[in-house]
């Protein structure tokens, strides 16, 4: 469905019971909400399911092209608001993450926990951004093709690149499908974003850190250090999966999401057992 946030219209996809426990889940760049089809599966059984694309992205309006991270938070908070949902579980990949992330730091009172997947808390450094800069100006003279044949190869581990042709496939035409214009201006918002290594500290909610074992754009080794400053946290590296984790390994990924997502309900349940005995009360 087509929803007006905020002057534009986003497409979100909501599945799953309307009394379930609300995950929204936000997509990485330059891709869509498709790209969590096999944990939208996984979840919406029992789960409220919501996955959008990003301004910019997909099928949503990709407006003026001027973006930023803030301009996305604005989107999370109004697409909530319609949708009536007051707190929701927040899992975000790469560019979702930086979202996640902010979203948490300006509303932490929304966010019942957090899935960090294949991300990062520091901004670019100038070699990134140069990168990215780069990018655009070939993206104008030469359009996606290269930049995504291009980006294919840094998103999937070496197995995934030659074993699994179809979920390659897949997100090259996510990218290949993606507006143009919406692609150059997100470049220029990555590139533009501030650190927010200091917040992660102040995450104060259950928190499910993912990383593919062989990711080298967000490498295990820098998620372990985010999983350091966020107290509490569980972090898990995901087997034979490079960047795109979720769709190289979703079996290892769904079962771990699942397993997050079930502690948090009989956590609930416990809270709500001392709080009221023997009354049946709505957990979320």
């Amino acid at each position: 469905m087509f929803l007006n946030i905020n002057g534009g219209a986003l497409f979100v996809r909501e599945e799953g019971p309307q009394n379930g426990l609300p995950v929204i889940f936000i997509h990485g760049f330059p891709l869509s909400q498709k790209m969590w089809d096999p944990q939208i599966k996984a979840l919406k059984k029992t789960n409220r399911v919501i996955a959008y694309d990003v301004r910019g992205h997909g099928q949503s309006d990709r407006g003026d092209g001027l973006y930023t991270i803030e301009g996305h938070v604005d989107d999370l908070v109004s697409l909530m608001d319609y949708l009536k949902i007051q707190k929701a579980v927040i899992v975000g990949f790469s560019m979702g993450g930086y979202i996640a992330q902010r979203f948490i730091e300006r509303n932490p009172e929304r966010v019942l926990a957090l899935g960090l997947f294949d991300t990062k808390s520091g901004a670019d450094n100038n070699e990134g951004r140069l990168k990215r800069f780069l990018a655009l100006k070939d993206i104008r003279l030469n359009g996606l093709a290269p930049f995504a044949e291009t980006s294919i190869l840094s998103l999937f581990s070496e197995k995934t690149l030659h074993e699994k042709q179809e979920i390659v496939d897949v997100v090259f035409n996510m990218i290949m499908n993606s507006p143009q214009h919406g692609v150059m201006g997100t470049l220029l918002c990555l590139a533009s974003r501030y650190d927010l290594t200091l917040a992660l500290s102040g995450i104060k909610v259950p928190t499910l850190l993912l990383v593919g074992e062989h990711d080298v754009i967000t490498p295990p080794d820098s998620m372990q250090e985010m999983a350091q400053s966020i107290k509490g946290c569980e972090i898990h590296i995901v087997p034979e999966a490079g960047h795109m984790s979720n769709l190289e390994n979703p079996v290892f990924v769904n079962e771990a999401l699942l397993r997050f997502l079930g502690g948090l309900i009989d956590s609930a349940k416990e809270t709500l057992a001392v709080a009221a005995p023997g009354k049946e009360m709505d957990l979320f």
